[in-house]
């Protein structure tokens, strides 16, 4: 159900839909937006459902095992869902009623999946989070989550990646301090003109 705005226009929710290479630090600023937007019931942060183990670290997501990740989707139970680095990843249809009640919605994307995610969502505001590669390979390794190989495969995925995206997209160049990225994050949730490079 769409909400009546100040004007008296109804309105729905806006999805954000951040997308970046690995290592370009996306988890890291959607934690920091949350911790600085804790409590504004309107932005909510959606949890991915993810074919990785819970303690595998990185960002907070539902884990799932590959035969339990078919099931929701035949269900229905996803708003959208991809595969990836051999994962597969769903983000679930919870999203739809935060949005039909005029709630904004944040979600780590895939850059690969924007299209369809813009066909299912054509007012969705696409965000790339940058970062060097340099930079890039330093987070990959330091996480430690997978071995030297699979960080240059995924190194050498972003390269693929890096054709024009479809749509308007807003950048968030992400290798200084967190905070300064994070904060621009913040200002384009809530609406502050300039946040984005």
């Amino acid at each position: 159900m769409d909400i009546p705005s100040a004007h008296g226009v109804r309105q729905r929710g806006r999805l954000f839909y951040l997308m970046g290479a690995s290592g370009a630090g996306k988890d890291s600023l959607m934690d920091y937006a949350r911790r600085r937007l804790g409590g504004r019931g309107r932005i909510h942060f959606a949890r991915r459902h993810i074919t990785r183990p819970a303690a595998s670290g990185g960002e907070d997501h539902v884990a799932v095992g590959a035969a339990e990740f078919e099931r929701r989707l035949r269900e229905g139970l996803f708003a959208m869902h991809w595969d990836s680095h051999g994962l597969r990843y769903g983000v679930g249809r919870e999203l739809e009623a935060w949005l039909a009640d005029g709630g904004d919605v944040v979600v780590n994307g895939s850059r690969a999946y924007l299209s369809d995610a813009r066909r299912r969502f054509p007012d969705l505001v696409g965000v790339l989070i940058e970062a060097s590669e340099a930079v890039r390979r330093r987070r990959l390794r330091s996480r430690a989550r997978e071995d030297a190989d699979a960080v240059e495969r995924r190194i050498a995925r972003g390269a693929d990646l890096c054709s024009p995206l479809p749509g308007p997209v807003r950048v968030i160049v992400n290798e200084g301090a967190l905070e300064e990225a994070g904060e621009r994050l913040v200002a384009l949730l809530l609406g502050e003109e300039g946040a984005c490079d």
